[in-house]
């Protein structure tokens, strides 16, 4: 392993500005040297004797200035190319049949009556990558490891159910349903790369641009962590990302480049396909996509290789010796580089060396069809393979290959290059023709006449499937397969929940605190403490998990290699190579996909970890909500929680941190569970049932989303006779009325609990109304039953029909009703089709600001008064009181007047 100061370098390629020089002859004769150089052998020589010795120099670890970009050729030379160890003709032959079924399953698609569509492009210009990596390079997890871990390209993915097919992995009667998941199901086919949708071939979602590149990144990161606690030997895990160039634009493509390269992690390849087209037209038409990327990726300190030209420009690169073919390369602009795709030989004679004598003679050996198939280097099998051993070979540093391919390869003048390539579905009989022939497949016109195109398949006893077989059983199974080896774990019992079910006594302590306490309780447990994988963007301390870091310790794989300012404190600052805690900084982004990857590490790994995710309720589900559906997908599992939750709860933050919507947002999950707890008992029973459904014998694909608060409460001890039924399917009765002569209810959630139990008494003593107060632990989940009931009574009407949990729970209740929460109303307002009375919703809807809480309460009208007066308008409406008494307790309460309202309480960061 590489010592510390190797791996993470405080200067990186810096240049001695201060250093005197001690021999000022011997340095006059390294510049007179540069000189003659120069003089005699010109500035091209020189500049090649320069880089040569730039590259010797990093070989023996001598800091040197990086170069922002290289010329536009291959990095690596011929003479360095290593042997390639398989049978090129076969696997042409292989990759031809893949490519044809690939296509034609897309076409297929497009039939009358279906229409579904799909994307060819892609893996036409991406193939080779891909068959180079299956043929020589992807582990499976035959061998009881995790094997590789393969981030497919999203679009790609007829690519690799062509594959399969060959491999009898997939039929035809599966081809032929692709994109038809449920008309054709068994047998359909995902669009993309879906877990959730195909659990047993897919591991990793990836078509939704920028996720694959970050989830990548933290997949080998956790690989790395994961090793080093002992959890799992993921020593010879590599992880590979296959992404395109257009989609490197995406924040989440680069955004978390550094940590790569900080954490050393060589056991990461990226595999640009730069095809230099997105989805509308050119990605840099004016630019070079490649030399951007080179220059980005060597910034945030990765090894880069270039694949830009196949194995028929060799000779012409060898003899460039005034550099002037280079120079051309590296000038010529994307979008020209295209055109060149598109256009005929003799086109690229006149407009590419043709403006130059030297150039013009370089050709004038080649006829016009040669130029033409001048290719680049992302088709190059042999190419390929240089670049892909190259990158899992190099150390220290995470490798990106960036290859330059034709968007559409093979598919014929009609696809190959065209700007609308991406959107292009179906093959012409013309165009099969042409693309059977490019592929020198024994299919008839006739085939192609007559009906749907055929599928291809050599036979299975043909020597193309034989070796197929034989490099994956060398390689240690198929690829993709998600297997899932984990046992359940052995889970803690109820003593371990005993401390926070005794609730908080006489001191006041906000949930988040609550939840803190239960998570030290549950990481002291032999069985499943190691298991746990505490994530925060910086903020540890602000949800008063600063506890941890003496014990747990933050995980830096070089350790601490400082002494800490804090360091004779008790609850100091420590680092650790076997850190449990996950300190990603302030990136949301980065920290869920921390999250994603520890929550599928049952899968992944076959060893279960419980990831916990604490951060800044406004920037969870809001800022990173396209990462959790990427969790459901991936079958992730673990802890979210949405720390210093409510709109007016976290005082003095102002709009951008009151968050009064993430409930709403985190309904639309189907994956998540979502729960809003008021007190410490209701959060131990919702985590134990957590752990239940996410790691005991019946384990389920799901994760839990608690919003936690910041304001300090008193938290009562569980009831004798607590509802726990209640508190896991959403709702609960906490206080009965027991005064007063007519009836309400008061459903509240989370942090509002308190201002029910305020307006309960209030009601009572003042009004003469009893009320019954309410915890709505999950509004979420008491709608998603309800929903899945209806359905039920929809589908099935011969049946005795369901009624709702809601419905069955509030049956004796007299209403009317009113809910309070501090979410806007669509929260609440989730439940109201079957409340079994007159119901309104209390919420703090729209913009939040900074000012006290009882301020803001007052201003979105949630407090205690204004739940008094909402509960009297709903029985003045159902005459049970005088409508007069509404004017009075709006006037006694000055509800229109946000600064006569008690302040409350000040402060409680955790």
């Amino acid at each position: 392993m590489p010592s510390g100061s190797d791996r993470n370098p405080i200067i990186i390629g810096g240049l001695p500005s201060q250093v005197p020089d001690f021999d000022p002859e011997e340095t006059q004769e390294w510049l007179d040297s540069l000189d003659a150089a120069i003089d005699e052998r010109g500035r091209e020589r020189a500049r090649y004797l320069m880089l040569r010795l730039i590259e010797r120099a990093r070989e023996k670890r001598v800091a040197v200035p990086e170069m922002r970009s290289s010329d536009y050729v291959n990095t690596i030379p011929t003479r360095a190319e290593p042997f390639f160890p398989g049978n090129e003709e076969i696997e042409r032959r292989i990759l031809n049949a893949t490519r044809w079924n690939a296509a034609v399953m897309v076409s297929r698609a497009q039939r009358p009556g279906i229409g579904v569509g799909g994307h060819i492009a892609t893996f036409a210009s991406s193939a080779s990558l891909y068959d180079v990596g299956f043929n020589h390079f992807f582990r499976g997890k035959d061998e009881g490891d995790g094997g590789d871990q393969v981030f497919f390209q999203g679009h790609a993915s007829p690519g690799i159910y062509a594959r399969a097919y060959l491999l009898d992995r997939l039929s035809e009667r599966n081809l032929d349903a692709f994109r038809q998941e449920r008309s054709r199901a068994p047998y359909g086919l995902s669009s993309y790369p879906h877990p959730r949708l195909m659990p047993d071939f897919w591991e990793f979602p990836t078509v939704s641009m920028g996720l694959g590149p970050i989830g990548a990144i933290f997949q080998a990161r956790m690989n790395r962590y994961m090793h080093a606690r002992g959890i799992a030997d993921t020593s010879r895990s590599h992880v590979w990302a296959f992404l395109g160039d257009g989609e490197m634009d995406e924040p989440e493509s680069l955004g978390q480049l550094t940590i790569a390269a900080r954490e050393g992690l060589d056991n990461l390849t990226f595999v640009v396909n730069c095809n230099l087209q997105r989805l509308d037209g050119p990605v840099r038409g004016n630019g070079k996509v490649i030399q951007e990327l080179e220059s980005v990726f060597r910034g945030a300190g990765w090894n880069v290789i270039k694949l830009i030209w196949d194995r028929t420009w060799d000779p012409l690169l060898a003899q460039d010796r005034d550099g002037i073919l280079v120079n051309k390369m590296n000038t010529t602009p994307d979008g020209q580089f295209q055109t060149y795709a598109t256009e005929s030989g003799g086109y690229i004679r006149n407009h590419f060396f043709g403006d130059d004598q030297r150039l013009r003679a370089m050709v004038e050996h080649l006829t016009d069809d040669q130029i033409l198939h001048l290719g680049r280097g992302g088709h190059d099998h042999r190419k390929i393979y240089a670049a892909f051993k190259a990158a899992v070979e190099h150390r220290d540093q995470p490798t990106v290959i960036l290859a330059k391919t034709v968007k559409g390869w093979t598919l014929g003048p009609n696809f190959e290059g065209r700007n609308a390539t991406h959107q292009m579905k179906k093959l012409t009989v013309a165009d099969l023709k042409g693309f059977r022939d490019r592929l020198h497949l024994p299919i008839s016109d006739q085939e192609l006449e007559s009906g749907l195109p055929p599928y291809y398949h050599p036979g299975r006893d043909s020597e193309e499937i034989q070796y197929m077989h034989d490099r994956r059983k060398g390689l240690g199974g198929y690829v993709p397969t998600r297997v899932v080896r984990a046992e359940p774990l052995a889970l803690p019992d109820d003593k371990t929940y005993a401390t926070v079910k005794k609730g908080s006594g006489q001191q006041s302590i906000a949930t988040t605190m609550a939840f803190v306490r239960l998570l030290k309780d549950l990481m002291r447990d032999k069985e499943i403490g190691k298991r746990f994988v505490l994530i925060a963007p910086d903020e540890y301390r602000t949800f008063g998990m600063d506890s941890f870091f003496p014990s747990a310790k933050i995980y830096n794989p070089l350790g601490q290699q400082y002494e800490s300012v804090d360091r004779d404190l008790l609850l100091a600052y420590k680092e650790s190579p076997t850190g449990q805690m996950l300190h990603d900084g302030i990136s949301e982004a980065g920290c869920t996909a921390s999250l994603i990857a520890a929550g599928s590490a049952y899968a992944t790994h076959g060893e279960p970890l419980i990831p916990v995710y604490v951060f800044y309720s406004m920037f969870g589900f809001q800022r990173t909500g396209d990462q959790f559906w990427q969790m459901a997908d991936q079958l992730a599992r673990g802890f979210v929680l949405g720390a210093t939750a409510g709109r007016t709860t976290l005082t003095g933050e102002g709009l951008q941190h009151a968050d009064g919507h993430s409930q709403l947002l985190a309904s639309t999950n189907p994956g998540c569970v979502a729960y809003d707890p008021a007190y410490g008992y209701e959060i131990a029973h919702i985590v134990q049932d957590g752990l239940r459904r996410m790691y005991g014998p019946d384990s389920e694909n799901v994760f839990y989303y608690l919003t936690v608060y910041n304001e300090p409460i008193q938290h009562p001890a569980e009831p004798a006779d607590v509802d726990v039924d209640g508190i896991l399917k959403g709702i609960h009765r906490i206080a009965a009325g027991t005064s007063g002569t007519v009836p309400a209810q008061i459903i509240a959630s989370g942090v509002a609990v308190p201002w029910a139990l305020d307006a309960q008494r209030t009601l009572a003593e003042e009004w003469n109304v009893r009320a019954d107060v309410w915890s709505a632990t999950s509004f979420n989940e008491l709608r998603r039953e309800a929903v899945e009931a209806e359905r039920h009574n929809l589908l099935h009407p011969e049946e005795e029909q369901r009624v709702p949990y809601v419905t069955r729970k509030l049956s004796t209740a007299e209403g009317p009703f009113v809910a309070v929460s501090d979410w806007m109303r669509s929260v609440p307002d989730q439940i109201s089709r079957w409340v079994p009375g007159t119901y309104q919703s209390l919420g703090a809807d729209g913009f939040g600001f900074a000012d006290t809480r009882g301020a803001a309460r007052r201003f979105f009208h949630i407090d205690a008064p204004s739940i008094v007066v909402a509960v009297l308008t709903e029985l003045a409406r159902e005459g049970k009181v005088d409508r007069s008494v509404l004017k009075q307790a709006v006037d006694r309460y000055q509800l229109l007047d946000v600064a006569a309202a008690d302040p409350g309480t000040a402060g409680g960061d955790a």
